[in-house]
């Protein structure tokens, strides 16, 4: 174990659902991270009606893979041309905006056109539409769990970080080989900051988590919907964790949700660039 706690994958999912891209820096801003002027779940798929779509419904959304390419964003999927997206923002005097729901939101965004239409609806052979999350909108985290703090996201499901610990996965995974099943990569969790060297699940426990001038504020237990159960680089369905983890990891402050990782918030120090190697600060809340 290293002699100190240190900050072991930064990763960023530009498009809320598809794939991630791991980063060795990365801009901590109080609406999550960010590189290259591409932040976290900045794009959204969206259905006719406007309501986002997820790996819930569409696990295939897993192998639309995107890379940061000099001035574009560029997707691929197997089968597909690759889509290049401008990672500058649209003119706000000429580009179209939708209202778009993400779970009880409703928020204006810009629509990325005819050609991501297209593009988007024969990847998930289904109509849908690529938004983008207009620089006047806001969504603002449930001030219940957030101590005051008013934390903005983009189209997450509700905060902009999750933390998860090296440990905490371990801790599944050992459950996982002693009934003879596959261990799990940390991919399957879809987390923005991985640690390594505390204790398994002492996330759930910190009053504060500091990485450099950076202070995270770990705040609700993250409730876990059917995604882990997707592999991420097949979109296949299967094994699903959530039968151990409901063995363990039901937790009555998300009324009996089973958990795993903390949703977090920048109380301290936006603005700064974190670096995977870095020593992180564990504060407990006991």
């Amino acid at each position: 174990m290293p002699a100190m706690p240190i900050l072991t994958k930064l990763v960023i999912y530009p498009i809320k659902s598809c794939g991630g891209i791991a980063l060795q820096e990365a801009l901590i801003t109080e609406s999550g991270l960010s590189n290259e002027g591409v932040h976290d779940r900045e794009w959204m798929v969206v259905d006719a009606e406007g309501r986002f779509i997820t790996q819930r419904s569409f696990p295939k959304m897993a192998l639309i893979k995107p890379l940061i390419k000099a001035d574009m964003l560029e997707l691929s999927m197997s089968g597909m041309p690759p889509l290049e997206i401008p990672i500058a923002m649209p003119s706000r005097d000429t580009a179209h905006t939708i209202d778009v729901q993400v779970w009880n939101d409703c928020v204006n965004a810009y629509d990325c056109g005819e050609g991501c239409a297209q593009w988007f609806s024969q990847a998930m052979e289904t109509p849908c539409r690529l938004v983008r999350f207009h620089e006047d909108a806001k969504r603002i985290a449930n001030p219940k769990w957030t101590a005051g703090i008013e934390a903005s996201n983009l189209f997450s499901d509700g905060y902009p970080i999750l933390i998860i610990s090296e440990a905490s996965l371990e801790d599944l995974n050992q459950k996982l080989r002693q009934q003879d099943r596959a261990a799990l990569p940390m991919d399957r969790f879809r987390p923005n900051i991985v640690i390594a060297g505390v204790d398994a699940f002492e996330e759930d426990y910190a009053a504060g988590i500091r990485i450099g001038q950076t202070l995270l504020r770990p705040v609700k237990p993250c409730p876990r919907c059917p995604i882990p159960s997707i592999d991420q680089e097949t979109g296949l369905i299967g094994p699903d964790p959530l039968d151990i983890l409901r063995t363990y990891r039901v937790n009555p402050k998300v009324n009996g949700g089973i958990t795993f990782g903390m949703n977090a918030v920048v109380e301290g120090g936006a603005g700064v660039r974190l670096r995977v190697g870095q020593n992180v600060e564990v504060t407990l809340d006991f």
